[in-house]
């Protein structure tokens, strides 16, 4: 008997999953509810005010963007959720409630629909939003209260990472830094909380290893051998778990479109991280060094991708920068 079989042709992508963007930022809620309920314990009803504005901030802003430039709408990928919720983990639970819509604002509309949306935003909106308060609204984004201090409107209070950059060792015990009983931003203050939505991430494979071991290992190398005077192990366990560490390189530096693709080009973007936090944490004059360093490394991530580029079989590598330098003799030589 004979059987006819058609053959179908067609365009990529040949394999397919049902893993779209909508159940991937899903998995990033999951990852990121243990820290805010971290911050609801120590921190009262604050985190939900401000989280609550974020989020709501960032999803009419999206919606209202792609509504009036005639875009189809796109806030159904959750991905202005999990923006507000990263943003609002960033900032102190202290906050006014308008001061989220004015980063939601910068975020959304400015980083990220007018590049063309999700996907083509070059640097990650939350902590670019972030850094556009900071820059504008200094005193309230420094403006902390304590762990379990929830009876107050607004407490200004040291957190841990502002000892550390005085030179000296935080009076803070290891333990409160692991639990969450700190003060901080909304989102930063439970290492443990962190890890565990780490794992969830990694368990899910929705992130690798590759950028959070390298960023957070460059940081635990440097502050272990340049202790500045103090115990060497305590101050690069107290550099580890003080500030946002955890939380930039566990769910900020991952970002897909602001980080590298290729295996190698994940781990210099890591270590490029964690020395850039170090040298802003040391020798800066905002204690914090995870937000800017990101962002500084958001600018280099096209640099990295095509020096790191795997080289097609039968085709020479592609190394833009040797390149540079080698039109650029050529040229010195022409004009000698």
């Amino acid at each position: 008997m004979n059987e006819q079989r058609n053959l179908i042709v067609s365009s990529s992508p040949h394999i397919r999953t049902p893993r779209d963007t909508k159940v991937i930022m899903l998995d990033v809620l999951i990852a990121l509810a243990p820290a805010f309920l971290a911050s609801i314990i120590f921190f009262g009803w604050r985190p939900i005010m401000v989280t609550a504005v974020s989020v709501a901030s960032c999803v009419l802003f999206e919606f209202g963007y792609r509504k009036l430039m005639k875009k189809p709408d796109t806030y159904g990928d959750l991905s202005a959720v999990v923006t507000g919720v990263l943003m609002a983990f960033c900032l102190p639970p202290t906050v006014p409630w308008w001061l989220p819509i004015i980063g939601a604002l910068f975020a959304i509309v400015v980083v990220k629909q007018l590049f063309g949306g999700i996907g083509k935003n070059f640097l990650n909106p939350a902590l670019a939003g972030r850094a556009f308060l900071l820059a504008s609204y200094a005193v309230l984004m420094t403006n902390w209260m304590p762990a379990s201090f929830q009876n107050v409107d607004a407490a200004t209070y040291a957190t841990p990472l502002a000892s550390l950059s005085g030179g000296a060792l935080s009076s803070v015990s290891l333990g409160a830094m692991l639990i969450g009983n700190v003060g901080g931003s909304i989102g930063e203050i439970s290492a443990v909380a962190l890890l565990l939505g780490g794992a969830w991430l990694v368990y899910r494979k929705v992130i690798s290893l590759r950028i959070p071991l390298s960023f957070i290992g460059t940081v635990a190398v440097i502050t272990l051998i340049f202790s500045r005077g103090n115990p060497h192990f305590m101050w690069m366990l107290q550099n580890v778990f003080s500030g946002g560490l955890l939380l930039g390189a566990i769910f900020m530096a991952t970002d897909y479109c602001t980080s590298p693709v290729t295996p190698k080009g994940q781990i210099i973007f890591g270590v490029g991280c964690g020395l850039l936090t170090v040298l802003i944490r040391y020798f800066g004059s905002y204690p914090e060094g995870v937000s800017y360093a990101i962002l500084i490394m958001n600018l280099t991530v096209w640099m990295i991708d095509k020096n790191t580029a795997p080289r097609r079989f039968g085709t020479e590598p592609k190394r833009p920068i040797r390149d540079l330098f080698a039109r650029l003799g050529k040229k010195k030589e022409a004009a000698e």
